[in-house]
């Protein structure tokens, strides 16, 4: 019940633009802090960005920084992942969760502070 549903996730070109979606269920999103992650096939699972309840974001690599955007819409209960410019290497299956131990209202820099996992939504990058 208490759960994350990720969305939004296709096939898309290189240099294409694609917004996630982050949806809450059982909970209110604007009780949390939200990160999000992704894993690419053969990969280990990596921090992509977080957002806190103040609106303040953070990127946890560099890299990412200026393509990805995080962003909340405490009325829908949803928050977005904005990817623009995006790359055959950002193929990945992109995940969301709250953090749910500590300050929950602020982005951690430790991913087992994370919870309430979401299924994932495939993002492809191809030509």
């Amino acid at each position: 019940q208490l759960q994350l549903v990720e969305s939004g996730g296709r096939l898309v070109q290189p240099g294409g633009s694609l917004r996630l979606s982050c949806s809450a269920s059982g909970f209110i999103v604007d009780n949390y802090a939200i990160g999000w992650f992704r894993q690419a096939p053969g990969k280990e699972r990596e921090g992509v960005s977080c957002i806190s309840l103040s609106g303040e974001s953070t990127h946890f690599a560099d890299s990412l920084k200026g393509r990805f955007t995080i962003s909340r819409d405490n009325a829908k209960n949803t928050v977005y992942l904005q990817m623009n410019s995006l790359k055959p290497e950002d193929t990945a299956v992109y995940l969301c969760a709250a953090v749910v131990a500590g300050r929950v209202d602020a982005c951690p820099a430790r991913v087992t502070l994370f919870g309430f996992w979401g299924q994932g939504t495939q993002v492809t990058v191809s030509s």
